[in-house]
């Protein structure tokens, strides 16, 4: 960042309650990219926005969109302004499945261990997974045709959530919900453990501070219109 942006910071907290303040620095404490979730091809807008809000919720910064066949949309009442808070990322597709397996390969360079959720025998119970591995990409697949060959040859691990009825799934967003839930805990426990060495699942100051100023500019009224003359005094 800039030292402009470190003193925009200090100029827009100026506009922010203490209790407020307190709340961002709680909730950045929590925020991480260890752990992040892929959408491929989902195409209900309440699904979508169920697993941003949990993503939210859980404080997951990260969220992977795929679109190929199906396109991406939200639902403000399902949303509840939670994608205010997290990064988006979107992934059109517009060549063949390969184009699929692009993306989630790229997640692989940046370190990421691909998790897809599958109900093949060969999987493994969500509970199972050890997060002291590394990073995690959950990948939740389409809501009819599940995930798609080209990510499934990319898996690093299929899991699944033991289920005890007659009914065969959850809806996707449980799904998500259950998993990135069972994965936060993981995490959490890793990192509260007295003896060995936490895993770094936390931001870096410097992505804390990104942060501040995108959730500053969201928090105060008229954010826009106070920087640009903010910024005129710092000519």
């Amino acid at each position: 960042m800039t030292q402009d942006e470190y003193r925009l910071i200090e100029f827009l907290s100026k506009f922010v309650t203490e209790h407020k303040l307190g709340l961002m620095e709680r909730i950045l404490s929590h925020r991480t990219r260890y752990l992040t979730v892929v959408m491929e091809d989902l195409y209900q807008s309440q699904n979508t926005s169920a697993i941003i809000r949990t993503c939210e919720c859980l404080g997951i910064q990260d969220v992977h969109v795929i679109e190929h066949f199906a396109r991406y949309g939200t639902n403000k009442k399902v949303l509840k302004g939670s994608h205010y808070w997290i990064d988006i990322i979107k992934h059109r597709i517009k060549d063949s499945g390969q184009g699929v397996a692009r993306e989630i390969n790229g997640l692989k360079k940046n370190g990421y261990r691909i998790l897809v959720t599958s109900v093949d025998p060969g999987s493994k119970s969500i509970h199972e997974v050890d997060a002291s591995l590394g990073k995690m990409a959950l990948v939740m697949g389409n809501e009819l045709k599940g995930t798609s060959p080209e990510v499934m040859a990319c898996a690093d691990e299929l899991v699944h959530i033991p289920m005890y009825g007659f009914t065969e799934s959850f809806n996707v967003s449980v799904s998500a919900a259950i998993c990135l839930t069972v994965l936060k805990e993981k995490m959490n426990r890793l990192n509260n453990q007295e003896s060995g060495i936490p895993i770094e699942s936390g931001l870096s100051e410097e992505e804390k501070n990104i942060l501040r100023l995108d959730w500053l500019r969201t928090m105060v009224k008229r954010s826009s219109i106070l920087e640009k003359e903010f910024l005129k005094t710092m000519a």
